[in-house]
């Protein structure tokens, strides 16, 4: 027994030191923060404790029956704290078990200091969040709370964000608007007449975007299947000619082929500048409109893609929840395939800790990436680092006592999946390079 929590706690204790190389968030900028809140925004409505349950969270209490009215009002900046907690609290009784909650418990603690969220303390953490809001606030934050020494973020609101702190938020570029988020309306503003325009248009945003961009991203798996077929630019020049004419000439298929098409001309782009490539798989957020039949497809949808293009890097995210199994098999068997556990953590961290036991004893230890917050908002993150921290202790430790690693090899698991692999997966140094030659 003494061996036991010996073991553990060496694991714990490793594992709660080593900083974190974050690959994925959806950070806004900090000067927006800074700049105040405001109700109708759909980012940051609001800068009292009710915020902090405002990405995910308020998800989970959609899902028990909070109203639109409930959430307007709570997160309404001009409702007090304390009247906040009566509109919220009988819904708290309900959902305050998840992974989604339990961050926000976490990070109440580890940010706040208070040991719980309640009635007696709602105004006196909100007094707290809008004293900690000024300059400098998210480096201490990820660097001096989460321990996390930066973070890779895909914006909700840019192709590729201009950040003020290029070497603690390192952005992803958007290709959704190239390919398979684009409209009639994209092509109108763009004045593309042919293939030619657009192609040149996807081209001059690599060029501009590309050095500087940690990644590609595409969250396409939200609105269509990702079976990314081969299609021929003379099979799409003339789709292209008559969709720029006229937004109801193609058919659903039609459409989906010169997406398909477009796409793969991304990935082409995206070898040329050396940037993973970055793919929504499995679980939707919101509520109420998940198709999982499409999801469950997933995995086998993208295996032409990952043949027909064995030199790209494709980072596939989530773990594919609640596919994870086929995830796996795609990662052991296809050399460009890396999993990322993004996300993963918050939505079920018993099936993220059985995801990682059966991933290391299948897949190659450099392949796993073990932790993206995926948030908006900074303050949650700690509590998802903290959750994350806690699986992966736990999920070596089970590891090591059953037999299946050593104690040394565990550590080395550790330090891989936290910072390591994504040290050779994405090419930091370049990145970095680039935004100091752009300032």
């Amino acid at each position: 027994m003494k061996r036991n929590r010996r073991i553990i706690s060496t694991i714990e204790d490793f594992v709660q030191r080593t900083p974190i190389l974050d690959t994925h968030e959806h950070l806004i900028e900090e000067t927006r923060r800074l700049a105040g809140p405001h109700a109708d925004d759909p980012l940051y409505p609001c800068n009292d404790w009710s915020y902090l349950y405002h990405h995910y969270s308020s998800q989970d209490l959609c899902s028990v029956g909070f109203s639109r009215e409930q959430a307007r009002r709570f997160f309404d900046p001009q409702v007090s704290p304390k009247d906040k907690w009566q509109i919220f609290e009988p819904y708290y009784r309900s959902t305050w078990n998840t992974a989604y909650f339990q961050a926000v418990e976490h990070t109440v603690r580890l940010l706040f200091q208070e040991e719980r969220i309640h009635k007696g303390n709602v105004e006196r953490i909100s007094e707290k969040m809008r004293a900690q809001t000024r300059k400098g606030f998210y480096a201490h934050i990820l660097h001096g709370v989460a321990n996390i020494e930066s973070c890779q973020v895909n914006s909700l609101e840019h192709m590729l964000c201009e950040t003020e702190y290029p070497d603690l938020l390192l952005q992803d570029m958007s290709i959704n608007g190239f390919c398979t988020g684009f409209g009639h309306q994209h092509i109108a503003r763009a004045r593309a007449t042919t293939i030619k325009d657009w192609y040149d248009l996807i081209d001059q945003n690599f060029e501009h975007y590309g050095p500087r961009a940690i990644a590609v991203k595409t969250q396409a798996a939200y609105w269509r299947d990702l079976s990314f077929e081969r299609v021929t630019a003379e099979e799409a020049e003339p789709l292209f000619a008559r969709f720029a004419r006229d937004q109801h000439a193609l058919t659903a298929a039609e459409h989906k082929a010169l997406q398909d098409h477009f796409f793969r001309y991304c990935v082409q782009k995206a070898i040329e500048y050396n940037l993973p490539i970055k793919l929504h798989c499995g679980y939707l957020a919101e509520n109420n409109m998940m198709p999982l039949e499409r999801l469950k497809r997933i995995a086998a949808d993208l295996c032409p893609l990952l043949q027909d293009y064995p030199q790209a890097r494709f980072i596939l995210m989530h773990i594919g929840y609640p596919y994870q199994d086929e995830f796996i098999a795609l990662a052991k068997h296809y050399s460009n395939v890396y999993l990322d556990m993004c996300w993963a953590w918050l939505i079920n961290p018993q099936a993220s800790m059985r995801f990682l036991k059966e991933a290391l004893l299948a897949v190659p230890a450099a392949k796993l990436l073990g932790f993206g917050g995926d948030y908006y908002p900074v303050e949650p993150i700690v509590g998802h680092a903290y959750i994350a921290r806690q699986g992966i202790a736990q999920a070596l430790s089970e590891l090591v006592l059953e037999g299946w690693l050593s104690e040394k090899r565990a550590l080395r698991v550790a330090r891989y999946i936290m910072r390591d692999n994504a040290l050779r997966v994405f090419d930091y140094e370049r990145v970095q390079k680039a935004w100091q030659q752009n300032v």
